[in-house]
């Protein structure tokens, strides 16, 4: 029985990493694709002005809570969130599931070479994992008709998506149906963490929940972004007054 919390209008699965990787294991037994996302606090506040964004996150087979906000935000409505499971932890849970029962990957987004370096990363640590190809996040409507046509050939069992938010998730929901794996990922700037163009914070902050603070010192120019927790925080409080 699935357990989801309603936040802000998107159904966050109450879930743990180790419940949410049996659920990957679980879905490449599946025939059908199955859609992962990784709301955060700033991307449940874009949903909450983007209704269509909102209908394409409820449509995910999986939606964790990538954020501490977003776990604080399940308190108010009275249906705790068991912890945080973040997009990065579950790609890496993810790569090691795609190696240990020889599944294939396919990598779509980043700037150019950031999908490569994380490939060559990824194969640096499982030496025969099967990763088929990957594409940066630049492209027009006919290349990306290519690049779908490409993945149709290959057959990937898992596509990782790292568009931003919402392009990926729009993304992989609009090509759903054309679409001949298992899982696609919305992964975001994980993979700039995983091709090792940016450091994840150290492990104090990600225990603590400050990882976005942690961000914040490294990257000024995100101070903006960062107010969207602050207004998150806001939202949900007042939305779930009102339930």
């Amino acid at each position: 029985m699935r357990s989801q919390v309603e936040i802000v209008g998107v159904n966050i699965d109450n879930t743990t990493i180790d419940e949410a990787s049996k659920k990957l294991e679980d879905f490449l037994g599946e025939e059908d694709l199955s859609m992962v996302f990784t709301p955060n606090s700033e991307i449940l506040v874009d949903a909450v002005k983007d209704p269509y964004f909102t209908q394409v996150l409820n449509s995910g087979n999986l939606v964790i809570p990538d954020g501490i906000g977003v776990v604080i935000a399940s308190k108010f409505y009275g249906i705790p969130i068991k912890e945080r499971v973040t997009g990065y932890d579950l790609m890496c849970k993810l790569i090691e599931i795609a190696h240990n029962k020889d599944k294939s990957i396919y990598f779509i987004g980043g700037k150019e070479g950031v999908a490569e370096e994380a490939a060559l990363n990824i194969i640096q640590k499982y030496e025969d994992i099967k990763i088929l190809g990957w594409h940066n996040g630049y492209f027009d409507e006919e290349e990306e008709e290519i690049i779908i046509n490409n993945i149709i050939e290959l057959k990937p069992d898992i596509i990782f998506v790292a568009l931003g938010a919402p392009r990926q998730e729009k993304w992989i929901y609009e090509n759903r149906h054309k679409l001949p794996a298992k899982i696609a990922m919305g992964v975001g700037g994980s993979i700039d963490v995983l091709a090792g163009r940016v450091k994840r914070a150290p492990a104090f902050y990600q225990k603590a929940g400050l990882e976005w603070f942690y961000r914040l010192i490294k990257e000024p120019r995100r101070f903006l972004r960062i107010l969207k927790l602050p207004k998150f925080i806001l939202l949900s409080l007042y939305d779930a007054k009102i339930k």
